[in-house]
């Protein structure tokens, strides 16, 4: 913690409220906060920094849309996205710090362009076969593990799934809290990236995330969320391609 700036404090707190804003239901925003959290702590330690952040926001989701998840999508989704879990463990545990910082580059980057793909294409349909589930679960639980990073490969799932707004948060919501929670003695016993250190910066960190998700949930319902998506995507982009070159 001596080590960071007033700027690092300032774009972390940042990270913690549009994470609170992502968590209250804007969606296509949450690579920022990878992005941001990497350049800041660096690509590895970040993401066990995030995790509780992540967990908390879950938390207030899951209290929010608490009347609208659909337990059976979770069902379809949730043992693959474990499988994948796994598979980003093993895979990571031993990368040098440089090579995981361009891999999660790389991550944010495809990501984007996943996004930007989907927002441009004219044809909205989905395949829904059992392999289109089974392959988004386990990129979607790779990508959590690596970076988490799993929004866009379970969003396209959900959309695939035909979900109504409140569904398809709801539903995100309390997958994530299980994966999350799944994710966590990997970061402790593991990586090692979660730790009493880690943990005192996310307690100055939850109250900006608290706050960003009760003003999320005032204008999730009156911003121009295609103008905003865009904005958010571009950053991103940008981000990622310094992260990569950092």
């Amino acid at each position: 913690m001596e080590h960071l700036t007033y700027l690092d404090w300032f774009l972390v707190l940042l990270a913690a409220f549009i994470l609170g804003v992502s968590k209250s239901g804007l969606k296509g925003i949450a690579i920022i906060i990878v992005t941001i959290m990497a350049l800041v702590f660096g690509s590895k330690v970040s993401t066990g920094i995030l995790m509780p952040l992540l967990l908390v926001g879950d938390l207030l989701a899951i209290l929010y849309y608490r009347k609208h998840v659909q337990w059976k999508h979770l069902a379809k989704l949730l043992p693959w996205m474990a499988f994948g879990v796994l598979i980003g463990v093993y895979v990571g545990k031993d990368v040098p710090e440089d090579v995981f910082k361009k891999g999660l580059a790389f991550i944010i980057l495809v990501s984007v362009i996943m996004m930007f793909y989907w927002d441009y294409r004219k044809s909205k349909k989905v395949p829904t076969h059992f392999a289109f589930g089974l392959s988004m679960g386990l990129s979607a639980g790779f990508t959590t593990m690596i970076g988490n990073l799993a929004g866009a490969f379970s969003n396209l799932y959900f959309l695939a799934m035909r979900l109504p707004k409140n569904q398809f948060i709801g539903t995100a919501a309390w997958l994530f809290f299980f994966i999350n929670w799944f994710k966590v003695p990997f970061h402790v016993f593991s990586w090692e990236t979660i730790t009493t250190q880690t943990l005192i910066i996310n307690l100055y960190l939850v109250p900006a995330e608290i706050l960003g998700f009760i003003i999320g949930l005032r204008i999730v319902k009156r911003i121009n969320d295609k103008q905003f998506r865009k904005f958010i995507l571009f950053v991103t982009a940008m981000g990622a391609i310094i992260l990569f070159f950092r």
